[in-house]
């Protein structure tokens, strides 16, 4: 790979760019003012980072921590490309090449969760185990869905991710232009696809994590494959997407910490001694004298809030470390990507960032503590069953009137009332993409319609629903 080809800045087809001389951003930076503006990025204020359908502002919603991936991922563009300018690791990278860079990665920031479903990633776990239960019973036309829909257009569903939904929502579903969406770069398209392979390819055991999840759908492999050709990856990973992974994991380990904290699940105490536990569990390859200094790190703020009489040191000295321990992290990952260099560029290195960092350690024993503190914390349990229960509810009514929609069947008053729900750009970009198709081809287009709805929903919008078509107000 290199970086000319990359750094393709390439929209649709359809897409007239208008040539003005006026206008001195770059085809990235236009990138980030129509991410911005958007309705889709303005939903994410109201979607569930970890905590569903909170009322405490404190904590992180999918939009502040958009935000603060955004960050972190421009600054790991930032000091990465510095280093590789500055140590001549490659010819072809200019100060240019780093700012682009800089400018996908703040813009990838930002969309990273952009296709998720409401309620965190509880929400697509309720989708995939919906449909892998329900596809065997429903039926098209007397014959079940499964002997008609093709292994990958089962597998979609089965294994439905919001990384592929990202795509799909960026390219077709957000209704700028026309039926082509936001028309985004190539570039800034193939830094989200985080798993170039399609949903008959997944392996979670595979030792390569591109293959642990699926990154687009059947309806979008065309254009996965355009993008692949411009950018010149051809189904390796598109380097930027290993700053992106690491800038994610870096926003939610330390986050999640800090709102576990606040909400009470976690104390300050609980934390030290957690990490003191976790210290004799570290890999032969991980830092111990890095896991020490964290550990270190976090006794100072505590005693120095304590001596200011600062209010709630507990809570300051978490925030404060909280900061630490991401530029320990931010180094680190900086640090493996220019150590693997040469692997990335040929789409030959296999693993996250920072399961290679100097720093695993700490990554890896917050992980171990947001399971056991915050992910199977009681209230969250029940809140994610709630959520569950609302989103199968849905699918529920969606589904059967979906599978009957724009065929001869007829709907009943109630699947046709559902059915003129859904937004009108959605069904229209179904139309457009369906004109032509076979009838099963057609029939996987109305499924997904169903699908594309139900990401578009917030959380409380998805509650609201629920409640009016439950009869439940």
């Amino acid at each position: 790979m290199n970086w000319k080809q990359l750094l393709c800045d390439q929209r649709s087809v359809s897409y007239q760019r208008r040539r003005r001389t006026d206008d001195l951003r770059t085809e990235f930076q236009k990138d980030y003012h129509r991410i911005i503006c958007s309705a889709s990025f303005r939903r994410l204020q109201d979607k569930t980072q970890v905590f569903p359908l909170e009322q405490n502002d404190f904590v992180r919603t999918r939009l502040t921590h958009s935000l603060e991936v955004s960050s972190f991922a421009k600054s790991l563009g930032q000091m990465t490309f510095q280093y590789l300018l500055d140590h001549q690791t490659d010819p072809e990278i200019t100060p240019d090449v780093k700012d682009s860079v800089c400018s996908i990665l703040e813009c990838a920031g930002l969309l990273h969760d952009i296709g998720n479903p409401p309620f965190g990633h509880f929400g697509e776990a309720s989708i995939r185990d919906w449909f892998a239960e329900k596809l065997p019973l429903l039926q098209y036309q007397g014959k079940p869905l499964t002997g008609l829909l093709t292994p990958q257009m089962q597998a979609d569903f089965c294994h439905f991710e919001g990384n592929a939904q990202a795509l799909r929502l960026l390219s077709k579903l957000h209704y700028l232009i026309d039926e082509n969406g936001m028309h985004l770069t190539f570039a800034l398209l193939n830094t989200l696809i985080k798993y170039p392979v399609d949903s008959t390819q997944t392996d979670k055991a595979s030792p390569d994590i591109r293959r642990h999840k699926m990154g687009y759908y059947l309806a979008e492999q065309a254009l996965f494959e355009e993008i692949s050709r411009a950018t010149g990856t051809n189904g390796c990973r598109y380097p930027l997407t290993f700053l992106l992974e690491a800038a994610d994991d870096i926003a939610y380990l330390t986050a999640d910490t800090e709102d576990a904290v606040k909400k009470g699940l976690l104390t300050y105490d609980k934390l030290l001694h957690e990490l003191e536990a976790y210290r004799p569990m570290l890999k032969p390859d991980a830092s111990p004298e890095s896991y020490d200094l964290c550990i270190d790190i976090l006794r100072e703020k505590r005693q120095y809030a304590e001596q200011n009489d600062i209010p709630d040191p507990d809570m300051n000295a978490v925030q404060n470390w909280v900061i630490a321990v991401q530029s320990i992290l931010l180094r680190s990952a900086s640090e493996v990507f220019t150590t693997h260099y040469a692997e990335i560029m040929a789409g030959t290195f296999p693993d996250a960032l920072l399961s290679r960092a100097p720093a695993q350690g700490i990554s890896a024993a917050l992980q171990d503590i947001a399971v056991r503190y915050i992910y199977d914390a009681k209230p969250i349990l029940a809140l994610e069953i709630s959520a569950g229960h609302m989103i199968r509810f849905l699918l529920d009514q969606f589904v059967p009137a979906a599978i009957k929609y724009d065929t001869d069947a007829p709907l009943s008053p109630i699947e046709d009332r559902v059915m003129r729900t859904l937004p009108e750009n959605y069904r229209k970009i179904y139309a457009h993409y369906a004109t032509g198709q076979d009838a099963v081809y057609r029939l996987y287009l109305r499924l997904l319609l169903v699908t594309d709805d139900i990401c578009g929903m917030t959380d409380s919008y998805a509650k609201r629903m629920y409640q009016q078509f439950g009869g439940f107000q």
